[in-house]
């Protein structure tokens, strides 16, 4: 892939961008009552609306404008939370966006050396060794975690709970849970269906799906050992 240069400018429009957000905390009412609890609904709609935006397709007419008016709204909640914290004298947006630089130069060996410049190596990482040295990377960063499961949001939708545990237990090499019969699909659709079935299955029986499915995550990750 071709590398993509950036606007010369970028720093300049994203220095107008949080310029324009701390005139709005000091001269607009509204803007000026948010706390980073209030905004939690907005990020949380704003995610979503971009989840949408994307699965309803990311090209042809009137897709790009609005998938970048998306990302724009919550880029919005990124710099709102930043100035917060800059008011109270924490950090700001600069320094969650050097934050954000270093963790990734850091995580990714395979692209960067350690002085964030390039490896001229030439040599071509795998997937699987690629999420090891994010994995180390993360450990060295966090050495008091002993989980593999540690840093998983409890608040995930159900769904994308259980596959991020999935994901994590294969990573880490621990056993996964036994399969139970659950109806056959062959593809996204099917696949689909058969969810939708043990939804309404649990419904006509008076059963909670997203409340079962988070129970038998929490039944699973509560033998980890660290492993």
């Amino acid at each position: 892939m071709a590398e993509l240069p950036l606007p010369d400018d970028l720093g300049r429009r994203f220095a107008r961008l949080a310029e324009v957000i701390g005139v709005l905390r000091e001269r607009c009412q509204w803007t000026r009552a948010l706390t980073h609890e209030s905004l939690l609904e907005y990020l949380v709609e704003e995610t979503y609306e971009l989840v949408e935006a994307v699965e309803g397709g990311t090209t042809g007419p009137g897709r790009a404008e609005e998938l970048r008016g998306e990302l724009g709204d919550v880029l919005l909640q990124v710099l709102l939370h930043a100035r917060l914290q800059q008011e109270t004298g924490s950090f700001s947006v600069a320094d969650v966006i050097d934050s954000l630089t270093a963790k990734m130069i850091r995580r990714n060996p395979h692209v960067f050396l350690p002085d964030g410049s390039l490896r001229q190596d030439g040599e071509e990482s795998g997937l699987a060794a690629i999420e090891q040295a994010w994995d180390r990377a993360k450990r060295a960063e966090s050495p008091s975690r002993t989980s593999a499961f540690e840093g998983i949001p409890a608040g995930l939708p159900a769904l994308l709970l259980a596959a991020k545990t999935l994901s994590r237990a294969r990573r880490a090499g621990r056993p996964l849970p036994d399969p139970v019969a659950v109806p056959e699909f062959s593809d996204e659709d099917g696949l689909g269906d058969a969810l939708f079935t043990l939804v309404r299955r649990a419904s006509d029986q008076g059963l909670d799906a997203e409340a079962a499915l988070r129970a038998a995550v929490r039944r699973y990750t509560s033998g980890d050992s660290g492993r």
